[in-house]
């Protein structure tokens, strides 16, 4: 009878295997010339001045024409001298194309629709002011804009950090997340993306501006997916490492619960059925985790029934984790698959339960 339990896997393995087949699919994208569609590249910002430096000397450093491309930076609010770093930089570098604006309103929504808003461009370019990003960035983003014409492009995200066991376990996380994001977008079914690394229209955002939920503090980059989506809008992967951005790490356990329970956290708002699916389907594998291995307390027979649950959770698990790990040139974080895959139900549950706090993002 409590064989029955491995059943509740199996959702989860035929799902997370079919994603698997679908990122098999992604090719990766060469530039070969310059991008021909113009962009702007929107910068929500809030007491960012510790990091920012490193986000202006990326976006100096694009080899783009300059005058393709403008750059908005929309302040929620900053009170540490983001602001000022900002004028400064682009005053000593003679940068022209850099606008500051304060957000009209709270949150980085507001920020975002600012900027939009007053934006000159129809490609729009999102990211963090925490990010960093290579000379190629912007312009393999114009030219696979201008190439394929999505009306939304979500690109590769990874994370900066040190080789230890803390670092490695959050970047193998992320990097599952990044090859659910791109499988599922080749299946044309997308389910998640990431603002630190996300173009789309002009024209798109403001069209869905009502659906993304100003009610909620995140999940711009989500909700608009999703609005696209139900409309029927393309929406490409962009696999290329020469657009791949960089983003800061959680600098420790709890900020990295924090972050995630913020993402968590608009999970009951989405309408999506594929994605609302794909959670449960995953939730439910991890309560088959953690239910069969304290039953195990009381029956030894559970555990090899808990065993037998990990095995089969695994195998899609890394197969995705070492596609996407390889083409991201992470294939060392591999070790740490293991020791990932046992913490994983039970940093799930520290996620659920961990207190929810107060964000204005």
């Amino acid at each position: 009878m409590q064989w029955l339990l491995l059943t509740a896997v199996l959702p989860y393995f035929i799902m997370l295997l079919g994603i698997w087949l679908r990122l098999r699919k992604v090719k990766r994208f060469y530039p070969s010339g310059t991008g021909t569609d113009r962009l702007t590249v929107v910068v929500p910002c809030r007491n960012e001045s510790a990091n920012i430096i490193n986000l202006l000397n990326s976006l100096q450093s694009q080899d783009l024409d300059p005058s393709h491309f403008e750059i908005i930076f929309a302040d929620d609010g900053s009170t540490d001298g983001t602001c000022h770093v900002i004028r400064s930089f682009a005053e000593e570098q003679s940068l022209l194309n850099i606008r500051i604006l304060n957000a009209a309103g709270r949150g980085k929504k507001a920020a975002i629709s600012t900027a939009v808003s007053a934006a000159s461009n129809d490609l729009m370019v999102t990211t963090d002011a925490d990010c960093t990003m290579g000379p190629q960035w912007l312009r393999t983003i114009s030219e696979f804009s201008s190439r394929c014409s999505p009306d939304m492009i979500i690109g590769q995200v990874r994370l900066a950090g040190s080789s230890g066991f803390w670092s490695g376990i959050q970047k193998l996380e992320f990097l599952s997340l990044q090859g659910v994001t791109a499988g599922t977008v080749m299946g044309n079914s997308p389910a998640m993306c990431n603002g630190a690394n996300l173009a789309f229209r002009k024209e798109a955002w403001l069209r869905n501006a009502r659906n993304l939920r100003q009610d909620v503090p995140s999940g711009d980059d989500v909700f608009l997916l999703h609005s696209l989506k139900k409309e029927g809008a393309r929406i490409s992967w962009l696999g290329s490492p020469e657009s791949m951005v960089t983003a800061s790490a959680a600098g420790s356990p709890g900020a990295f619960l924090r972050q995630r329970k913020r993402w968590i956290s608009k999970a009951r708002f989405y309408r999506d059925l594929f994605t609302i699916t794909l959670g449960i389907v995953t939730f439910v594998t991890i309560l088959a985790q953690i239910s069969t291995l304290l039953a195990g307390f009381f029956n030894p027979g559970f555990w090899l029934v808990c065993a037998s649950v990990i095995i089969v959770k695994s195998i899609p698990d890394f197969l995705i984790l070492h596609r996407t790990a390889s083409g991201y040139g992470e294939l060392h974080l591999m070790k740490w698959f293991i020791p990932a895959q046992l913490i994983y139900p039970f940093y799930v549950l520290a996620v659920i339960f961990y207190p929810s706090g107060n964000w204005k993002r």
